[in-house]
């Protein structure tokens, strides 16, 4: 029997993998291009190149060394998308962090990461100065300073020795303790990169709206997407119905990502009265399940949704649902079921596996519930400074998402509930998505959250706090959810109000329980 000879490949066969590559190319293949626009600041691809190499040899410049982490309390901006370059060109860390945190937790996470500067856009700098105050980290507001740093630099790009190196550290939100920082590789941010620019067909003409925070997820790595086809940045500093609908009439918009709370803003905003997007507009959303009925409005708005999930932990979206030509043909009801599924796994993700408690994965029945687990490029390197976490989420090489879903004969997974959002009431499990989907399916309910707070007869008894659009008996609520699931499931409690939301748009549960407890 022979073998082949082993390959020794030729040094022009390889190149380390690095989200920067794509500016590199769309710097010289669109460099008269517009690339970014924020506000009345317009900037092309040639420009906007030469800028982040500018603002790595300003960092430089300022002592900053490949492996520093470089913190950034911005908003959507030409200066955020900039740090996603220009941290990366010095070989530093990009730390982008929660706008909406108070001064404490920021200054947790500048001295848990270690960061050495802290970029600032001019709505933060009262924050960022007291945070800069506190841990002597240096500042850089926009404004004079940042323009002449970034004017007078030289150009500066250090190359990427290991595409498996550390290119950024995004915290958690921590919701039920201490945020943890998931550390992104180089190699990672790359390939989610290409896998969103492909799921949602980006290309030199696409007009990419920043509705979805750049510091959440390093914007589902779409500040790396975007640029990678040529398109345009249509920054976008704080999320307004209004503007966003503005800017969708005005500036051409084809694309935007955004939480199924910031949809339901722009489905019930004034704007929307004055009919639909005058183009067909690619949406794509995450963080929750979108309800049916949302997904029917903002397709007579002319708004196509694609389901997309992932965690911090997985560069943004690491599934995606993937929709199948044929579908086009059914009910619209059965459409929006189907488009209400997290999916598959995404193209350079690997196959979404859901286990039982023994750890084999559930029959793909649609009913049998167990926990999703992932693994692949698309999945962090770990927590920072932190083995004990990262441990606790290893399941024998695959990362424990924490979420409880169901796959089903056609192999797409559909997530029925977190872990920690399941109510046990008399024994039976309550899926509070299941039963938020069928409130939200009445025509008064604009959105709803449904959590379990302690009962002494059951153990636990799901509570529903509303928002609606007019007013609704509580009674006829509850009866809507009868009449559509197993009465134990219905709420035993309505509450009227708007909903706690992060600032990327996700209500929080944690804190609805604390105001039942």
């Amino acid at each position: 029997m022979s073998h082949a000879a082993p390959v020794t490949p030729a040094a022009f066969s390889f190149a380390e993998l690095t989200p920067t590559a794509f500016l590199d190319r769309s710097a010289h293949a669109f460099a008269t291009r517009d690339a970014i626009v924020d506000g009345d600041r317009r900037f092309t691809y040639a420009e906007f190149g030469a800028r982040s190499r500018r603002l790595a040899g300003a960092l430089h410049a300022m002592g900053i060394e490949p492996g520093d982490r470089v913190a950034a309390l911005a908003t959507n901006s030409h200066v955020m998308l900039e740090c996603h370059h220009g941290v990366p060109y010095a070989g530093a860390v990009l730390v982008p962090l929660n706008t909406r945190l108070s001064v404490d937790e920021i200054v947790h996470i500048v001295e848990h990461s270690g960061a050495r500067l802290l970029i600032a856009t001019r709505e933060l700098v009262e924050n960022a100065r007291a945070v800069a105050e506190r841990t002597g980290v240096q500042l850089v507001e926009e404004g004079e300073r940042y323009e002449s740093l970034v004017d007078d630099a030289d150009e500066r790009v250090v190359p990427v020795a290991d595409e498996r190196s550390l290119l950024a550290i995004n915290y958690t939100s921590g919701t039920t303790g201490r945020p943890k920082g998931v550390m992104y590789h180089h190699r990672g941010a790359n390939l989610q990169a290409l896998a969103m620019a492909f799921h949602l067909r980006l290309e030199p003409a696409s007009r990419y709206l920043w509705t979805l925070p750049m510091f959440h997820c390093d914007g589902w790595c779409f500040p790396w997407a975007v640029t990678a086809a040529g398109g345009l940045h249509v920054c976008l500093r704080a999320v307004d119905a209004e503007e966003i609908w503005r800017l969708i009439r005005g500036e051409g918009v084809t694309h935007y990502c955004a939480a199924p709370t910031v949809l339901t803003m722009i489905a019930h905003a004034d704007a929307a009265k004055d009919g639909p997007a005058p183009e067909r507009v690619t949406v794509a959303t995450g963080g929750a399940p979108p309800s049916p009925t949302l997904l029917a409005r903002m397709d007579e708005l002319g708004m196509s949704v694609t389901h997309l999930y992932g965690l911090t932990e997985t560069y943004g979206p690491a599934s995606v649902n993937d929709w199948h030509p044929e579908w086009d043909d059914l009910p619209a009801d059965e459409q929006a079921r189907l488009k209400a599924r997290q999916g598959v796994g995404n193209v350079v993700a690997q196959r979404l596996r859901v286990l039982d408690s023994s750890g084999g994965d559930v029959p793909s029945d649609g009913e049998t519930l167990g926990e999703l687990v992932l693994r692949g490029n698309d999945v962090m390197l770990g927590y920072y400074r932190d083995p004990e976490a990262t441990a606790e989420v290893d399941a024998d090489g695959w990362f424990r998402t924490g979420d409880l879903g169901v796959v089903h004969p056609d192999g797409y997974v559909e997530i029925r509930d977190r872990s920690k959002d399941v109510i046990i009431s008399g024994g039976e499990n309550i899926a509070s998505v299941e039963v938020e989907r069928v409130l939200d399916s009445h025509p008064a309910v604009i959105e709803s959250a449904v959590v379990g707070v302690p009962d002494e007869r059951w153990g636990e008894i799901p509570v529903a706090y509303v928002t609606v659009a007019k007013d609704v008996d509580p009674d006829e609520l509850v009866e809507h959810v009868r009449t559509h699931l197993a009465r134990f499931k219905a709420p035993k409690r309505i509450v009227f109000g708007d909903l706690p939301k992060t600032s990327t748009g996700k209500i929080q549960k944690n804190v609805l329980r604390e105001q039942t407890e």
